[in-house]
């Protein structure tokens, strides 16, 4: 196995941890995520970005020749959905002209929205899920972040009422 794409795959070997490595993934990706921050918005959108084919290429790595296309210990993919996530924060705290902690309230929001959609899987996320390859173990987490970035601009709405 190529340890990089292992390495890159279990986000630092993250990934390994049990029970639940999807949410141990989720949790890595909060402090990565702040790190990355700290470089503004366009750096943390382009990032996210880079992500995707960063994490499709190490999920084909790692399940070459498995007959399991998603294993658990695959949590890039988590990153990528934990930081789409994120980036209602990003760009609200960088227009605020706050920290991002500031907006911690937010943070916690993301996760728990994320985690709940990824586990949960409802419509598009399990369509995208169901595509049984490589694709579909990146982008379904992808569209679980993209629901809860909304959740989480939705909630500050109501909460800024």
């Amino acid at each position: 196995m190529n340890r990089l794409a292992h390495a890159v795959a279990t986000c630092g070997y993250v990934g390994l941890l049990r029970p639940g490595p999807g949410t141990w993934g989720s949790l890595a990706a909060l402090p990565l995520g702040w790190v990355v921050m700290q470089g503004g918005p366009i750096l943390f959108t382009a990032l996210t970005v880079l992500l995707v084919p960063l994490a499709a290429w190490a999920t084909r790595e790692v399940t070459r020749g498995s007959d399991d296309h998603d294993p658990g210990e695959v949590v890039i993919d988590e990153v990528l959905g934990q930081w789409i996530a994120l980036m209602p924060i990003a760009w609200g705290a960088a227009m605020a002209g706050a920290p991002v902690t500031a907006l911690w309230p937010g943070w916690v929001a993301a996760f728990l929205l994320f985690r709940l959609f990824d586990i949960w899987k409802p419509g598009p996320v399990g369509a995208v899920d169901r595509r049984d390859d490589v694709w579909g173990v990146v982008l379904d987490d992808a569209v679980a972040g993209a629901m809860a970035a909304i959740g989480v601009v939705v909630l500050a709405g109501l909460a800024h009422l």
